[in-house]
């Protein structure tokens, strides 16, 4: 034990002692010691036979997180706790209702990383607002990908499922009117398309339905970036719709063909469909800058 709390003692006592000198050695040097908290918490459990609820060590977790913020104001601390708290309400969910569908998580998750994407405002954001810029860029399609083929299952109560919806939709629409203000409005009206992408998906009665709700997304994300002037958003739209049309030809359409017509058709859909997206592409970020 002794062990484990010098491990989490001696990063945060290193970068204390270097604050002066190189700020950025101490803000590596505190955000390790944050790391470690997890692993001390999951050895402390361990040493002392705690009984197991995985998720009320990563709230532990987040609220050291969210304390070293409030004392030492690292951005890096914030992101940690960012990540650490929507995985404790994921956690929690799971434990509490092991039988019950995991669309509310799926809808969370994705709403909260287009949250995310959106704190960036322009050149001049804080590391904070850059950082969750990138967390979103990174989370935003695989979250939408998870949600556009998870299918719908009845298990679980009525009245537990209103409340997972309730968190999932009202907790990132809270995140994005601390981080946007007015602009947040935006943010409230992608929550209907969440919603309706996860009504959509019904196993595979409304395929195409699916799909075209995802490019319609897709072109959606690219349209706010223009008028935000956000060029992050333009690239994640126009690959989204490029792996839209994809997973659309590979599962609906290549079947149907023969093995050199559906080789043939994937070249041209390589060569011409991507030509014109980068054409595209190219067009709207130089659009961008010529407004910027």
């Amino acid at each position: 034990m002794a062990l484990v709390l010098t491990m989490v003692a001696s990063f945060h006592a290193a970068g204390a002692a270097v604050a002066e000198r190189f700020i950025s050695l101490s803000v590596a040097l505190h955000t390790v010691g944050t790391l470690a908290l997890g692993a001390a918490i999951a050895l402390t459990g361990q040493i002392f036979q705690l009984q197991e609820h995985w998720p009320a060590a990563i709230l532990l977790w987040g609220v050291g997180a969210a304390m070293a913020w409030y004392i030492l104001r690292h951005w890096t601390q914030a992101v940690l706790a960012a990540i650490l708290f929507p995985y404790w309400l994921g956690g929690e969910w799971v434990v509490r209702y092991p039988h019950a569908y995991l669309l509310p998580i799926s809808a969370g998750v994705c709403a909260l990383s287009l949250t995310y994407l959106t704190a960036r405002r322009n050149s001049d954001d804080s590391p904070l607002r850059r950082a969750l810029g990138w967390l979103g860029c990174a989370a935003l399609l695989p979250a939408t990908a998870v949600l556009a083929a998870e299918h719908w299952t009845q298990s679980g109560p009525f009245v537990s499922g209103t409340v997972g919806w309730a968190i999932a939709l009202l907790g990132p629409l809270a995140v994005a009117v601390w981080l946007r203000g007015r602009e947040a409005l935006w943010n409230a009206c992608a929550m209907p398309w969440i919603v309706a992408l996860a009504a959509l998906n019904q196993g595979g009665e409304n395929t195409l339905l699916v799909y075209a709700w995802c490019a319609l997304g897709a072109a959606a994300l690219t349209a706010w970036g223009i008028r935000d002037t956000r060029p992050e958003r333009v690239n994640l739209g126009v690959a989204g719709f490029a792996i839209t049309v994809l997973t659309f030809y590979f599962s609906s359409v290549m079947d149907k063909l023969g093995r050199s017509m559906s080789l043939m058709g994937l070249g041209l859909l390589f060569l011409g469909g991507g030509w014109l997206l980068e054409k595209t592409r190219r067009r709207l970020i130089l659009q961008l800058r010529g407004g910027a």
